[in-house]
């Protein structure tokens, strides 16, 4: 569906929310939405093994400019599905690890705000943003949307299901332990879904850019590894995808526009492709012309009311705190601009709803 001629909304139907469900049908747990299709199709095949590998940023625009088409990847493309709103690791890894859509989880972007805090918060390292400072003594996140995974749903179902990424035991720091526990775990006889991460080439993306010789020599690297240790799986359906795309971008900064500033309560969230607002009561048509008549060209502004309208969050049952963390209007990227609200300066970025930075790749192995 498109709302802009540069723009898509996710289809909510034929998605990254949509495989992890199928995941969850195919080892008899419960689904928490509707199942993907094409992942049902190789589920059929009744592999023993299920393994869903993202890596971070790897959007299909990035794969076709940086790999040869008669690589791994390219060779065991299967098609193009969207990412959720926003497109970005924050909302789109939670997705991917809950089977939750934005909307249902309420973890939107890397800064959100909390009302239970009254502040902005840099979600995954729980500070106030902008500083080191700690928002709170735990996760305001996690305190105010917790949820479960589809790792802990399956086993919990009396299932099998691991995980293999930094952040869940045994905490493998590189992409080569990611690789070689996805090997232990498949070379054990019982039936069993792995989730795995590495938070590249999104890191060198965000760095060197898109199309740059480090991301690419890193993408080549990445898939040779991916493909060596394939080879040497049993029994197993591999899916390899991403969480969102990138696109290089230009930077500006809401600090030096203080006719837009002033006219907030505070500043903006989600990310600097996607910006959260609260404008100030009474100052309304005062910010919508002046920040259309500085970035309307390359921002669609619209009230947030017409968001949730479009369902560009998904399709779900709304989290109770989800309308809380959101302001009064919402700015979406449509050009190659990104606007920070703090000194950041990424030479790609991601968020927004270009084709570059929804359409993520279904890549298919089966051993």
């Amino acid at each position: 569906m498109i709302f802009d001629e540069r723009l898509v909304i996710p289809d909510y139907s034929n998605c990254l929310a949509n495989i992890p469900n199928s995941v969850l049908r195919y080892f008899g747990a419960e689904t928490v939405g509707d199942t993907l299709p094409l992942m049902d199709k190789y589920l059929a095949h009744g592999h023993r093994n299920v393994v869903l590998f993202l890596l971070d940023g790897m959007g299909t625009a990035v794969l076709e400019e940086s790999l040869e088409e008669d690589g791994f990847f390219r060779r065991h493309f299967a098609e193009s599905i969207d990412t959720v709103f926003l497109a970005t690791t924050v909302a789109a890894t939670t997705t991917a690890i809950s089977g939750l859509q934005p909307c249902e989880h309420s973890w939107l972007g890397w800064d959100c705000y909390y009302p239970s805090v009254d502040k902005n918060v840099t979600v995954f390292l729980n500070t106030i943003q902008g500083t080191d400072i700690p928002a709170a003594e735990k996760s305001v996140a996690n305190e105010t949307a917790p949820y479960e995974s589809v790792v802990s749903r399956i086993n919990r179902a009396g299932g099998k299901a691991y995980e293999s990424y930094p952040f869940a035991e045994p905490y493998p720091d590189s992409f080569e332990k990611v690789c070689g526990r996805i090997k232990e775990l498949c070379a054990q006889p019982d039936r069993k879904y792995i989730y795995a991460y590495w938070n590249e080439p999104d890191s060198t993306l965000h760095k060197c850019g898109r199309g740059s010789a480090e991301a690419k020599e890193l993408l080549a690297y990445m898939e040779k590894y991916i493909a060596d240790m394939a080879e040497g799986l049993e029994d197993t359906l591999l899916i390899i995808t991403a969480d969102h795309g990138h696109m290089n971008n230009e930077n500006v900064y809401i600090k030096d526009y203080p006719e837009l500033s002033d006219c907030l309560v505070r500043a903006p969230s989600l990310e600097p492709r996607v910006l959260n607002l609260f404008v100030k009561e009474g100052r309304e048509q005062e910010f919508e012309e002046k920040f259309n008549s500085l970035f309307g060209d390359r921002f669609v502004l619209m009230p947030m009311e017409k968001a949730y309208e479009m369902k560009l969050f998904g399709t779900g049952t709304e989290h109770e705190s989800f309308r809380s963390m959101l302001g009064n209007y919402i700015a979406i990227a449509a050009g190659d601009l990104s606007i920070y609200p703090t000194d950041e300066n990424w030479v790609s970025m991601h968020g927004s709803l270009t084709p570059d930075e929804v359409k993520i790749p279904f890549i298919v192995y089966e051993s």
